[in-house]
């Protein structure tokens, strides 16, 4: 008589019971349930408005427009968004103290409303819950600035005269040297990395969780769709489906028996 396969996610939830200090990568696939646009899937944000290079915003005030055009076209969605069942399982795992880092590409903010601890985030291409000034580095709620912007057509300047961006990390611009050296010291220090919703293609932030799994921890990687670490020899499991759908119930059951 053959013998009967455990089901994928029974092995999700072996995985999740024996680690203790994930480092966490999450992509825009795991916002998608609260409203959130992707960037490069099937109907990504890219499929309809190129994005605006960070040179070209320093340089431009057609650039600076066509960007805060952008921004203020997915602020209502973004101002709303709330957190999802993921982002609620995710908090639920680092409150039982089997998180030693959270990466994220995401920008939406979500993670911090879902209750996750600020100091455990690694918000690696930034936020667009604040604005900055580019010369000075003050930062304050967006809400102003959308609304001068859509006022005035004119991209916002700071009182000292620098301009004003959301303090997200734009094509071009270089990421925080803090933020990659707290994402990468988790890299070593952590003993299993979970991949959610992310296509694992764009670096450096994707180098994190590969810098992680090439130390041969346990690696798991939940995507709906192909990811580049797809058939590589350290990827210890593999499911391919709504995380959203995959993963609460996975950590419901795996916390319920810790």
């Amino acid at each position: 008589m053959a013998t009967k396969m455990a089901p994928p996610e029974s092995h999700l939830v072996s995985f999740l019971r024996a680690s203790r200090r994930l480092l966490i990568f999450t992509g825009a696939g795991i916002s998608t349930n609260s409203g959130i646009q992707d960037f490069r899937g099937p109907n990504g944000v890219w499929k309809k408005r190129q994005p605006v290079y960070f040179q070209d915003f320093l340089a431009r005030e057609d650039a600076r427009i066509e960007y805060w055009d952008q921004k203020l076209e997915a602020w209502p969605s973004m101002r709303g968004a709330q957190p999802n069942a993921t982002h609620h399982a995710i908090a639920d795992l680092e409150r039982a103290g089997r998180v030693e880092c959270l990466v994220t590409q995401n920008i939406d903010g979500l993670h911090t409303k879902a209750g996750s601890d600020a100091k455990r985030i690694v918000e690696i291409h930034g936020t667009n819950t604040e604005v900055e000034c580019l010369s000075c580095g003050r930062r304050e709620h967006p809400e102003a600035s959308m609304q001068l912007f859509a006022k005035t057509r004119q991209a916002p300047r700071c009182e000292c005269g620098g301009w004003m961006k959301p303090a997200t990390i734009s094509f071009g611009q270089q990421l925080r040297a803090d933020d990659l050296h707290r994402a990468f010291a988790a890299a070593t220090t952590c003993d299993a990395v979970l991949a959610l919703g992310s296509t694992l293609s764009v670096h450096p932030a994707a180098s994190v969780p590969l810098a992680a799994a090439q130390r041969g921890v346990p690696c798991a990687v939940i995507n709906r769709g192909e990811t580049d670490f797809d058939g590589q020899s350290f990827v210890t499991l593999r499911l391919d489906g709504d995380v959203a759908e995959i993963l609460p119930p996975a950590v419901e059951a795996a916390l319920r028996s810790q």
